[in-house]
């Protein structure tokens, strides 16, 4: 193999690894964007399960005191 054939194969491998590093950085992004998504609705849906359940414990205390 030619040093020019092993230049053009390094600078192949190059790019290659290029293009891969930034889809593992694009891939990584979306996936913390994702779990921060499902952070913030669980949250939410922590948030409301209180509120039921608190709802609920004022609806049975209305109740006793009749």
């Amino acid at each position: 193999m030619t040093n020019q054939q092993q230049n053009n194969n390094q600078q192949e491998n190059q790019v290659s690894k290029g293009i891969k590093d930034t889809a593992g950085a694009a891939f990584q992004a979306a996936h913390s964007a994702l779990e921060t998504t499902e952070n913030a609705a669980m949250n939410v849906v922590d948030a409301t399960t209180n509120a039921v359940n608190k709802a609920a414990k004022n609806v049975q205390n209305m109740g006793s005191n009749e």
